[in-house]
């Protein structure tokens, strides 16, 4: 599935990715990021996907819920990820690769391994699980952010929000990603503008020729 043809966006060469993934801490911009991409790239008449985990399904709109209701058991939250992801593979993600489509998502099995490797699990073992059954992206496009910035934007200080948005579980999450050190991780300092930090998101996608 990789480095299928060779589009030009922007005036920059773009080695076509099938399969990209933003990953990073709260308040690094993904969402924006993942927006501005499929914009470019739709321009370009290519068939994009945008999607984003914990899935709109069931499983992962229970997550979102317990996040406002009341936390699960780290087992139970555990377990409904991978459900979750289990179902985003072969309702979504295979699908629109098989047909050619560009799919880029916002958060994968990465960041469980980094907000589930907080709540006591090891990171290791829950990407060897996820690999079992979920296909590696192309491209993973880690935004990194200092803490304080991080905290600033989405809006916690002194200590306030919820335990994701703390400082302590920040850093432990930021500390997963820092670890990743695959041939197919990039890194992109998210503390410029979204645009600044799209136009270094081409220019990481044109790095890379997949053959």
């Amino acid at each position: 599935m990789r480095g299928l043809q060779v589009q030009v966006l922007l005036g920059v060469p773009l080695s076509f990715f099938m399969f990209i993934v933003f990953e990073g801490i709260d308040g690094t911009g993904k969402s924006t990021q993942v927006r501005l991409l499929a914009e470019a790239l739709t321009a370009r008449g290519l068939e994009v996907i945008t999607s984003k985990e914990p899935t709109d399904g069931p499983h992962g709109t229970r997550l979102r819920q317990s996040a406002q209701s009341g936390r699960l058991s780290p087992q139970e939250e555990l377990d409904l990820f991978h459900l979750d992801r289990r179902e985003h593979v072969e309702n979504l993600i295979k699908p629109a690769l098989a047909r050619g489509a560009v799919v880029i998502l916002d958060r994968y099995f990465f960041s469980t391994m980094a907000y589930q490797g907080i709540r006591g699990f090891d990171p290791i073992e829950i990407r060897r699980i996820n690999e079992k059954f979920a296909p590696l992206p192309d491209i993973v496009l880690i935004l990194e952010l200092d803490l304080d910035t991080a905290l600033s934007r989405i809006g916690v200080r002194d200590g306030q929000g919820n335990e994701f948005e703390q400082r302590d579980a920040l850093q432990k999450c930021h500390d997963v990603f820092a670890s990743l050190d695959d041939d197919f991780v990039h890194r992109i300092d998210a503390r410029k503008s979204p645009e600044e930090v799209h136009s270094d998101v081409i220019r990481a996608l044109s790095s890379i020729q997949f053959i």
